[in-house]
């Protein structure tokens, strides 16, 4: 097992979901006072394992048919691109 990529992308989505807009509904359903802690957090869990698994699928798919050096600069102009859009809207 490679761990020093391992921990590349345990940090990297940890802070890119840190007070995203799922951390925020996952914190309004644990704070229902009807809700089980517990059950709210295997939700959340089992999607994010779900949605991370389409992602490592897709991604394991495109990186056949397109190199991964370009889906990098694609990715960085797509960030910045929501990021610009994102203040101009503010």
């Amino acid at each position: 097992m490679d761990i020093k990529l391992l921990a590349l992308v345990f940090g990297s989505v940890f802070l890119a979901e840190l007070g995203d807009k799922t951390q925020l509904a996952t914190f309004l359903f644990a704070s229902n006072k009807d809700a089980s802690p517990l059950v709210v957090f295997l939700g959340a869990s089992l999607a994010l394992i779900a949605a991370s698994a389409l992602a490592v699928l897709a991604g394991g798919l495109v990186s056949r048919f397109v190199d991964p050096k370009l889906l990098s600069y694609g990715a960085g102009a797509l960030f910045i691109a929501v990021g610009v859009w994102t203040i101009l809207r503010a």
